[in-house]
């Protein structure tokens, strides 16, 4: 199974990608329409759509991809507009925070963040069974869409 798909069934979810339009280069996944896939040269650093990378074994999905992904049958959490703001900036989900669980509330279970406009945010690990009472963190952000301005401020801070 390549790691686009591995990764994806995390989710309990499944995309379809054309294996023709799907391009590996330097460990970087991009899916290309018929018409690109035609001028493409040999070596390039963007095309089409961006899907993620492999890195020392572990992939790293586009937030492309975790639309991609958000828009299918997945597990997903819907949270609150204050737990979505907290959510993006790096911090984790807490259980008074969440709206709706779709999918799979087992501890350990990977699921999306969504806000409450079903935009996605993310995506977490269930910290604990969704389906019982309790208080506390329920998610644990894994990655989020203000990674990328956070690593920015630091590179342009040091």
């Amino acid at each position: 199974m390549n790691p686009i798909h591995e990764f994806v069934s995390r989710f309990n979810a499944s995309i379809s990608l054309d294996k023709k339009l799907l391009v590996k280069e330097k460990k970087r996944y991009f899916l290309l329409n018929e018409e690109l896939k035609k001028v493409i040269r040999r070596e390039f650093y963007y095309a089409g759509v961006y899907l993620g990378k492999v890195k020392n074994n572990k992939f790293f999905p586009s937030f492309e991809l975790l639309n991609m992904i958000a828009r299918k049958e997945a597990n997903k959490v819907f949270v609150d507009k204050k737990s979505a703001w907290l959510f993006i900036c790096g911090r984790d989900i807490f259980r008074q925070g969440l709206v709706k669980v779709h999918g799979s509330k087992k501890k350990s279970s990977y699921t999306l963040v969504l806000n409450q406009h079903g935009e996605c945010l993310g995506f977490g690990r269930i910290l604990d069974d969704l389906s019982e009472e309790g208080k506390g963190v329920a998610i644990r952000n894994i990655s989020d869409v203000g990674d990328f301005l956070r690593r920015e401020a630091r590179k342009h801070c040091d």
